[in-house]
């Protein structure tokens, strides 16, 4: 897009910035607050030299070098176009000659965002979750933005928090569940924020940010980001409150927010684990549980006016506690949870609807591709007798799929005569007279399409690869 000859050097990697970065917090990090709960004086002299340090952070953000690396960003990512229709290539071409006219509007305060274009998905448990989808322009800007805040913010962030984080994610996250459960406590205060994406408070948002970064002009822009409108079925509708999930900066924003809750579960020394709003806290005993309970909900609605999800929320015993799609055992132990189970079969029912008028190569490519990142994601997880039920299912529908590609009687004949089944055999299965469900599952098509059949069209056995990938773990 940019060529070399523009000059254009590779961004340094998080945290060395144009080699002048070096954070105040770096070293050693103080406490937000001290045991009576007021803020720590040697916190608030760190961020008034913060403050110092990034009064001007905005050229930064706004330099061509910075954009660019935004741009191959977004572009990597893809996605759809926001409410103006723009796509990613059609934004490249207008970056690759009006570049200068962003990097003057986002310095000069002329930068407006535009709508950002809402769409609500049905959540796996039950209602819908809105995402938000900005215009191309405005996933550069934010994603720019994001680059350089996150360079200040990361280093201050908790052990324990693992979403959105660099060299973090739910591998750590569950490696962490993990060594709390060994460690003997086994009951969880399983938090759960209500709408938490929807519910942030701008005010203490900003406030927040204010700590911290000197730039006015910086907040100003974030501000306006914050409340630029959301597009909804064809209506416009103003925002005070809440950043919507599917934008760039959200990710960020949402762990500043929650930072608060972090620097407050450290302070009371409990153990916890925390991933994006995900909150598991792990103690040793029912009584303690409650207590905390109680206390962490009370911080979260009155501190830092959000809402806890009183039907979600709650103690539990180790074994009750589901956390990013696993559930957790004894020795900390995981394990697959039902849900995921189900919804893994659910989309699998989906790619091998027999009604689906595709090939089956096309079939088993689709397959292959869901089942690859899905057993990658949960490789961890002691799940081989949940595996082996898994498979045997699968297979029986993609024979299920195929036979039934043969439409005919004769057609069946032909085909199962080609995989090695005996005439007689052939001629049976196909007279039989029954469904084709039923039918998947008969001596001529179980030898017909066995094990070397299905390694021949290619399928990802997921025993095999288990074991394989569970082994390596």
């Amino acid at each position: 897009m940019i060529k070399d000859k523009e000059n254009v050097k590779p961004m340094q990697p998080a945290g060395q910035g144009e080699g002048k970065f070096n954070s105040l917090f770096s070293d050693e990090l103080p406490v937000w607050y001290d045991g009576s709960g007021k803020v720590c004086p040697k916190w608030t002299s760190r961020c008034s030299q913060e403050r110092e340090q990034t009064m001007n952070l905005l050229d930064e953000i706004a330099s061509l070098r910075n954009l660019v690396k935004a741009y191959r960003h977004v572009k990597s990512n893809a996605g759809s176009p926001g409410v103006d229709g723009i796509d990613v290539k059609e934004f490249g071409k207008w970056f690759r000659v009006h570049h200068g006219t962003l990097k003057a509007e986002i310095l000069n305060g002329d930068y407006r965002p535009s709508l950002v274009r809402g769409v609500e998905i049905p959540k796996p448990k039950g209602g819908k979750r809105l995402l938000g989808i900005p215009t191309v322009k405005d996933r550069v800007v934010q994603q720019a933005i994001s680059q350089v805040m996150a360079r200040y913010y990361d280093v201050t962030f908790t052990e324990s928090s693992h979403g959105f984080r660099p060299g973090r994610g739910t591998e750590s996250a569950l490696k962490l569940a993990q060594s709390h459960v060994k460690s003997g406590k086994t009951r969880v205060v399983d938090i759960d924020l209500e709408k938490f994406f929807d519910e942030v408070n701008h005010s203490r948002l900003m406030w927040h940010l204010s700590l911290r970064m000197g730039d006015k002009r910086l907040l100003d822009l974030t501000r306006k980001i914050l409340r630029s409108g959301i597009l909804l079925g064809g209506v416009s509708h103003h925002r005070i409150k809440g950043t919507p999930q599917g934008s760039p900066l959200s990710p960020l924003l949402s762990n500043i927010v929650l930072d608060e809750l972090d620097q407050e579960l450290a302070r009371r020394g409990l153990s916890y684990v925390r991933y994006a709003d995900d909150v598991l806290i792990f103690v040793r005993s029912k009584q303690s549980a409650e207590r905390v309970y109680v206390g962490i909900s009370e911080y979260i609605t009155k501190k830092m006016r959000l809402k806890v999800n009183v039907e979600k929320s709650g103690v539990r015993k180790v074994h009750e506690v589901t956390f990013l799609g696993h559930s957790l055992g004894g020795g900390g132990r995981l394990y697959l949870s039902k849900p995921s189970e189900l919804r893994l079969k659910s989309k699998l029912k989906v790619l091998t609807s027999r009604r689906r008028g595709t090939s089956l190569d096309q079939l088993i490519k689709e397959v292959n591709s869901l089942l690859r990142g899905w057993l990658h994601y949960f490789k961890r997880s002691e799940m081989k007798s949940k595996i082996e039920r898994i498979n045997s299912w699968l297979k029986r529908r993609i024979r299920c799929f195929r036979i039934k590609q043969c439409k005919h009687k004769i057609g069946i004949v032909r085909f199962l005569r080609s995989q090695g089944v005996g005439e007689k055999l052939s001629w049976l299965t196909a007279l039989s007279g029954k469904g084709w469900w039923r039918l998947s599952n008969t001596p001529g098509t179980n030898i017909g399409m066995n094990n070397k059949w299905f390694t021949k069209i290619g399928y990802y056995d997921l025993v095999s690869n288990y074991n394989q990938l569970h082994k390596s773990t």
